[in-house]
């Protein structure tokens, strides 16, 4: 089994390394991935301009690839430039970060899945939810820094590649979009759907009290804060209880959701 890794957090995200060595038992491993973080920016390609690829080392010892691109632009380089034959399968992650709902179309993990299902190859986009209760720690110097545990995240990816190894993807799926959470109360996988929306947000400038420390940090030396408003966003708490958001976050629970990139809505009748 020919396996193609790619992300959106960069080439040298912890991330990548784990999901490297979550399945290189199963097959043949290659990772290509951005040289820098490409965190939602959707299906961006990079069309007749140039790319820089170059080889690098992953923190383990083995060879990888980092390309001066977004995640989709690694998936066509790996599938199409680096390997000499076809993915039998690509996986995108272990993102550091929740990948949910209907807004995974901004999400470069998600979509570089996309990606290489337009080029006829399976795909996994596989993310970490980090409770940040539990997540943050401080080290000897008293500075916070987030903790990440891929450990369940290994075991469940692992898991589902080599059944995908065993039995194929099921029919009229082109990818599999899996969620785990860092501090779980079951590891038992739950099959869901999209849930309507990840993330509610808002825009603020400098007369938003309660958001100022996040408008106000950082500030470029150029730049006038008067000038300025941002996008910000905050977790959505409330979800269906078929849905991935439900799964992870109310039942703490890993969530599968089974996706067809054909978004086209079949039964439009008498409208």
């Amino acid at each position: 089994m020919n396996i193609l890794i790619s992300n959106d957090d960069g080439v040298f995200a912890p991330g990548i390394l784990a999901a490297k060595q979550s399945v290189e038992d199963l097959g043949n491993v290659y990772v290509v991935a951005p040289d820098k973080n490409n965190s939602s920016v959707g299906r961006r390609l990079t069309l007749f301009k140039h790319l820089e690829i170059k080889s690098c080392e992953l923190d383990d010892g083995s060879s990888a690839f980092s390309v001066s691109g977004s995640p989709a632009d690694s998936v066509v380089v790996g599938a199409n430039y680096v390997m000499d034959e076809k993915p039998d399968l690509v996986i995108c992650g272990i993102n550091q970060g929740v990948n949910i709902s209907c807004d995974i179309t901004s999400s470069g993990t998600v979509c570089a899945a996309l990606e290489a299902v337009s080029l006829g190859i399976p795909a996994i986009a596989v993310s970490l939810f980090v409770d940040p209760k539990t997540a943050y720690k401080q080290d000897e110097k008293g500075e916070w820094h987030i903790e990440y545990d891929f450990e369940l995240t290994k075991k469940v990816l692992h898991d589902l590649v080599l059944k995908i190894k065993n039995k194929g993807f099921p029919e009229e799926v082109d990818l599999f979009n899996l969620n785990v959470p860092s501090n779980y109360y079951s590891e038992d996988i739950k099959i869901t759907c999209l849930s309507h929306k990840m993330l509610d947000k808002k825009v603020i400038d400098n007369s938003d009290e309660e958001k100022a420390d996040i408008f106000n940090y950082p500030l470029d030396e150029n730049e006038d804060s008067e000038d300025l408003i941002m996008i910000v966003s905050d977790l959505v708490k409330e979800y269906p209880e078929d849905s991935d958001g439900y799964a992870l976050i109310v039942e703490k629970r890993p969530s599968l959701t089974p996706l067809n990139a054909n978004m086209t809505y079949q039964n439009l009748k008498d409208w």
